[in-house]
């Protein structure tokens, strides 16, 4: 059976084939045996190239951090995560950039300051492995949302990605068919308004190839 490392938009662990586009971390996850104790470990939530340069680390391995692996940045920002200034340089340096033009701050903000952020706009405060029901979310305009972001459907209470005009249901294997935004509903977003900024600013996310099916039949 697979590890339990895989993330969905809500930001919780699941046994899961395949590995998606990205790995990543939010700290060490495991006990002395490898046995997954936590949902998380620290303010430190970032995503990361599955290859950099000839590196390898453990995938449950105690007192370092624990590999997670995501479908895409549309995941991991829903998630809470935000790309790695080290792997992921130009990508964080797109995401730090829109995230500062967008909250009109003179000086780039510090990761430490995109941390704090995103920790305050991830969950409410809880303990444990399934963290759902701890998360925040935030009431969105969908015809104004960027895409990349993930919404709550407000019938199902699943997740959905948000590309141009269309929305698509998320799964382990990929981004479902697509349908067209609905309009006249309320909806939440998954990703954090700091996220969601850097969205609108200019961050491009890399989104599986499952990201581009065409609009179905709107449908509520």
């Amino acid at each position: 059976m697979p590890r339990r490392n895989r993330v969905d938009p809500w930001g919780d662990l699941h046994s899961a084939s395949g590995r998606g586009l990205f790995t990543g971390n939010r700290g060490c996850l495991v006990d002395e045996t490898g046995r997954l104790l936590r949902h998380h470990n620290g303010s430190l939530w970032i995503t990361c190239r599955i290859q950099f340069r000839d590196w390898s680390h453990p995938l449950d391995a105690p007192r370092t951090w624990t590999p997670l692996f995501f479908l895409d940045d549309a995941v991991a920002l829903a998630a809470g995560h935000r790309p790695c200034g080290l792997c992921r340089r130009d990508d964080y340096l797109a995401y730090r950039d829109a995230v500062t033009l967008g909250i009109g701050t003179n000086q780039p903000l510090m990761a430490t300051e995109l941390n704090r952020h995103l920790a305050a706009e991830r969950h409410r405060q809880g303990r444990g492995l399934t963290r759902a029901q701890d998360r925040i979310l935030t009431p969105g305009d969908l015809e104004t949302l960027p895409t990349g972001t993930v919404v709550v459907h407000p019938s199902t209470n699943e997740p959905h990605l948000v590309i141009e005009d269309r929305l698509q249901p998320f799964s382990f294997a990929g981004w479902g068919p697509a349908i067209d935004r609905p309009n006249g509903v309320p909806w939440e977003t998954l990703t954090p308004p700091t996220s969601i900024i850097a969205l609108a600013g200019g961050f491009v996310p890399q989104l599986h190839p499952t990201a581009v099916s065409p609009p179905g039949p709107a449908r509520l």
